[in-house]
């Protein structure tokens, strides 16, 4: 049995269903698993790692993991959506949609995404994109190269095409409507079943599956009801984006007559399985239906607050008990961020600095997404867990001074503190490196990329106006 050990200041450990902290500790790895976290350990070790001044801890678990390029910026201020590009024009769909990206471009941009992801300290993720700038939805073949990119750089992932029978559509008078065809949707969901049926426990078991109908507004009955039986006969788990927009609710309630938690538990939709970005547009009895359902919001702070929107709140959410993971759904995927910015929030929604600490957010990002996905062996670095870790240097000069380490983290913390990443017993990134990634040759092809799709932004754009005019500038302008 080989065995690497690696010491730390800080060690969060895990006893009793709790984290814990073991101070100058020791955690032991053999294979893909943990086998000792504690005080000394009293075997012997082919390959001892002292970090010293930094915490050894259980890798993030992202819910709503970006696997795009980042699509946040064009709409950051550029509103409203309907007039910027963010919803097809009619003129758009009788046109007939195209595909925005190559199907290398997707590839690429799956594998920069992951890259991205490993940077910020998240060892198991489900993957999530725009489908605003595709033909329709996401295909196998796609996942088949994102499988391959995961595998290549060691993340642990949970992947399925995304699928959807409608989208919005903005008339020549601003009008919004919805355009659906239900049998594209379910062609859809047959081939993102036979993606979890070839894919699931590939690559020593990294690669896991999911079934992702795109957003609820989107999605006809049928096609719910048909995915929540097949997530149930599949044994994957179901995620479907909900109550995270004014829009969307509305929509729902005059589409269906329903709220969306009330139309779903109708359909027979909701269960353990469920995970439901992001919960931030509530009414009535909507809390706890999803709360008695066993259902998990996936709650991204982050994105909701770039958008003026929040939960209301993190805290009393928890107490109500419904269960809650995090997910980062924008850009940066920084984890770490996504707390912090998650804890203030609560702090000012509730208008009190005691409405939620730094550990209740750490365990969100670890033992409630693991508990999502029914894994008991992710989010905790205990005896038998899968070695799923981050090492965060608590020496780097920006990181501030120390009395509880997370409460550090939730303070200054930030993706760049991250030094190295452990997968399944192997280090993914060592001393800010992951093998075979130049991040700045990463960054320009994903720039370059995304210029060619600012420049396709007019042919998709209400009244096909000039890119000049659909995303302002922040100050004037002058060519030198």
């Amino acid at each position: 049995m080989t065995v690497t050990l690696l010491k730390a200041k800080w060690i969060v450990g895990h006893e009793d269903g709790r984290h814990v902290l073991y101070e100058d500790g020791e955690i032991a790895i053999s294979g893909d698993s943990v086998i000792h976290v504690g005080g000394k350990f009293p075997g012997a070790a082919a390959r001892t790692i002292d970090y010293g001044n930094a915490l050894i801890g259980p890798g993030f678990i992202d819910l709503d993991a970006v696997s795009d390029l980042d699509t946040t910026v064009l709409g950051f201020d550029n509103q409203p959506a309907a007039k910027k590009g963010r919803v097809w024009p009619q003129s758009y769909m009788d046109a007939g949609p195209i595909e925005m990206y190559s199907r290398e471009e997707l590839a690429f941009q799956k594998k920069y995404a992951f890259s991205r992801l490993i940077r910020s300290g998240i060892t198991t993720a489900l993957p999530i994109a725009s489908l605003f700038y595709r033909e329709w939805g996401e295909t196998v073949e796609e996942f088949s190269d994102a499988a391959d990119a995961a595998e290549e750089l060691g993340l642990r992932v949970y992947l399925g095409p995304a699928y959807r029978a409608g989208n919005t559509v903005v008339h020549d008078d601003g009008r919004l409507d919805f355009y659906f065809d239900e049998a594209r949707g379910l062609a859809g969901l047959r081939d993102a079943e036979k993606f979890c049926e070839d894919f699931e426990g590939r690559a020593g078991g990294l690669i896991r599956t999911m079934l992702a109908p795109d957003r609820i507004e989107t999605c006809t009955p049928e096609l719910l009801r048909q995915s929540a039986a097949a997530a149930e006969r599949l044994e994957v788990p179901i995620r479907l984006h909900c109550c995270q927009s004014r829009f969307e609710y509305d929509s729902v309630v005059k589409l269906r007559g329903k709220t969306p938690p009330e139309w779903l538990r109708d359909l027979g939709f909701l269960s353990e399985r469920a995970l439901l970005p992001h919960g931030t547009f509530v009414s009535g009895n909507d809390l706890e239906i999803i709360r008695d359902s066993g259902a998990t919001i996936v709650h991204c702070p982050l994105v909701s607050a770039r958008h003026g929107n929040a939960l209301r709140s993190f805290r009393s959410y928890r107490e109500m008990g419904i269960r809650i993971g995090m997910g980062t759904d924008t850009y940066p995927p920084d984890m770490l961020l996504n707390m912090q910015v998650g804890l203030m929030v609560c702090r000012v929604v509730e208008d009190s600095t005691s409405a939620c600490r730094a550990e209740d957010y750490y365990d969100a990002a670890t033992i409630a997404g693991a508990d999502a996905l029914g894994r008991p062996d992710l989010g905790r670095l205990q005896a038998g867990s899968k070695a799923d870790l981050i090492v965060i240097d608590f020496d780097d000069p920006f990181l501030g001074q120390t009395i509880d380490p997370i409460q550090t983290l939730l303070l200054n913390a930030t993706a760049h503190t991250i030094r190295s990443v452990m997968i399944n017993g192997r280090f993914v990134m060592e001393d800010g490196v992951i093998p075979g990634i130049d991040d700045r040759a990463f960054r320009q092809r994903a720039q370059r990329q995304f210029d060619g799709l600012v420049a396709k932004y007019p042919m998709r754009t209400l009244g096909h106006p000039p890119v000049s005019e659909i995303f302002s500038s922040s100050y004037r302008r002058i060519s030198s």
